[in-house]
């Protein structure tokens, strides 16, 4: 089960497991996002490369207008997963 719960304007919170099946609910929600904002992944347990190739997509459409995705909440194993993937760089942590 995946859910992204809209907390406040600019902050999302991603809940379950961001995956091939979560992924077209994700693609939606991150296109519709239009300045930056904050993604809360304190309640998500697991993400797939096809979550980390979603997030890197919006990310880079957003920086090309000076905006960006700020992360934060993220477990010890999620934090490893984003820098075994080369994103240290590219996101901005909290």
């Amino acid at each position: 089960m995946f859910e992204i719960i809209l907390e406040d304007p600019g902050h999302l919170l991603l809940r379950g497991r961001l995956d091939a099946a979560s992924a077209p609910e994700a693609r939606r929600v991150f296109e519709e996002i239009t300045q930056t904002c904050r993604l809360d992944f304190s309640d998500l347990d697991y993400i797939a490369s096809v979550g980390l190739g979603l997030l890197a997509a919006a990310q880079k459409r957003l920086m090309a207008t000076g905006d960006g995705l700020i992360l934060a909440g993220l477990s010890p194993h999620l934090r490893e997963v984003f820098s075994l993937a080369g994103f240290e760089g590219i996101f901005e942590f909290e």
